[in-house]
């Protein structure tokens, strides 16, 4: 068998002097993109600060990135606005495909100049195995802010200066230097007239901050933990007919929809509604009213089944601002794994309005497999977190890592935790009961 060093191809690339590729300018990278079918772009060196938490895993991924190109796609507004969801479930998705289709493009295009790039999916697929941790490669919102593309508004969404919230996002790493980055935009379009606040259905925007449980359990109902309290749900069943007490048809039909076709947003409202950007302002400013009244209240005069947690905030927002919406309680969609998870968890699943009364500082410890040692002090409702014992407690929580997490998932009771020793409490037993009410499910 002949060495592969003496192979013809072999010998002929040995005697080519590799060249590098040239450096990229700004310009020459937009018209890239932009012929791609991106309608805008901005690059992000891997050094700048804005990125720094994501940095170590971008390198992880692709150890060779030098530079984040952060590109838009605009979405076509009027399905968006549509009470129909289907209608803008369809362009929801249909632009995911054509920005992951752009992406592409452009790096096969890098590529032809011996250029490397790789572009992480601007949404799904994602990586399930991590599931309820984090999924996705890159983070693609802070990117495109540190890129110039726009700022977060208040609904959490990026709002482009021309094109508004009506944008998906993608990004490609690439081991291209670039002549020079982008600037974030100085100003931010968020035009704080809390439409956004006024439709979202469970509350999910508020004076609190974002409630990142409310807008998963119900606008996520079809994604990932959705799926899994409904299967969960099938499995539960007696038999056909205790399954259909508790699923309607038209939900098990959505289910599959949502298989066969993609996962359908139940509401995204907040996209709808949202009047900023120089392409969308215009009739806001014109006709506030007539703007509300073509926009807002066919979401909100909309009959829907909005699906929260039992004793959550979304429960009581639901109940209060939307009466004639039908509530259906669902189970908890996001169920942590580890003590990790449980703790980087607490924040998204905090249930403001279930610590009105709630003053109080717990000292954590976990032992066995996850041992870890926290501070969770709940004031003014608000949630903090600390590593290692901070100040006085109010109640002191000993517990078995693996035992803890069972408990949690609702997989192991409190009283057998007791009295076999894997929790133990000093302090007022009932300030575990009022922590628990912060998180539903």
């Amino acid at each position: 068998m002949a060495r592969l060093d003496e192979h013809p191809t072999v010998r002929a690339h040995r005697s080519i002097e590799p060249t590098p590729p040239a450096p990229l300018t700004l310009e020459e990278l937009r018209r890239i993109c932009l012929d791609a079918g991106a309608d805008d772009v901005g690059v992000v060196e891997i050094a700048r600060p804005e990125i720094a938490d994501q940095r170590e895993e971008i390198l992880r991924f692709f150890p060779a990135t030098q530079s984040l190109i952060s590109i838009v796609c605009r979405m076509n507004r009027e399905p968006i606005l549509s009470a129909a969801r289907n209608v803008a479930n369809l362009e929801f998705h249909t632009t995911s495909d054509h920005i992951n289709h752009a992406a592409r493009l452009i790096v096969a295009k890098l590529a032809l100049r011996g250029i490397r790039a790789i572009n992480p999916p601007s949404g799904f697929p994602m990586d399930m195995a991590s599931f309820p941790g984090k999924l996705w490669v890159v983070s693609h919102k802070p990117v495109a802010v540190a890129a110039g593309l726009g700022q977060m508004g208040i609904h959490r969404n990026v709002i482009h200066p021309k094109f508004g919230n009506f944008i998906l996002l993608g990004t490609i790493l690439t081991d291209a230097h670039v002549d020079a980055g982008s600037s974030p935009i100085d100003y931010n379009p968020c035009l704080e007239c809390k439409l956004c606040v006024a439709a979202c259905p469970v509350g999910a925007i508020s004076e609190n901050g974002f409630n990142f449980s409310a807008c998963y359990t119900h606008n996520y109902r079809e994604f990932m933990g959705g799926f899994t309290d409904w299967v969960e749900t099938i499995a539960g069943s007696r038999n056909p007919q205790d399954y259909r007490d508790k699923v309607t048809d038209g939900e098990s039909a959505s289910m599959w929809q949502s298989l066969a076709f993609g996962p359908n947003y139940k509401a995204a409202y907040c996209l709808s509604v949202c009047p900023a950007g120089e392409d969308v302002i215009g009739g806001f400013l014109k006709d506030r009213s007539r703007f509300i009244q073509e926009t807002l209240k066919p979401l909100q005069q909309k009959r829907e089944t909005i699906y929260v947690q039992r004793g959550s905030d979304a429960e009581s927002h639901a109940a209060q601002r939307f009466p004639h919406k039908t509530i259906k309680h669902v189970g908890n969609v996001l169920r942590p794994t580890s003590i990790k998870g449980f703790l980087s968890g607490l924040v998204h699943v905090f249930q403001p309005g279930q610590a009105k009364d709630l003053d109080a500082v717990y000292h954590f410890q976990f032992t066995g497999l996850e041992p870890a040692m926290c501070t969770i002090t709940i004031r003014h409702q608000h949630i903090e977190l600390q590593d290692g014992h901070v100040g006085t407690p109010s109640i002191r929580v000993r517990a078995d890592s693996a035992s803890w997490i069972k408990f949690v998932r609702r997989e192991r009771g409190l009283l057998r935790m007791l009295l076999s020793r894997k929790l133990i409490l000093k302090g007022d037993p009932r300030l575990l009961a009022a922590f628990g009410k912060c998180f539903p499910g």
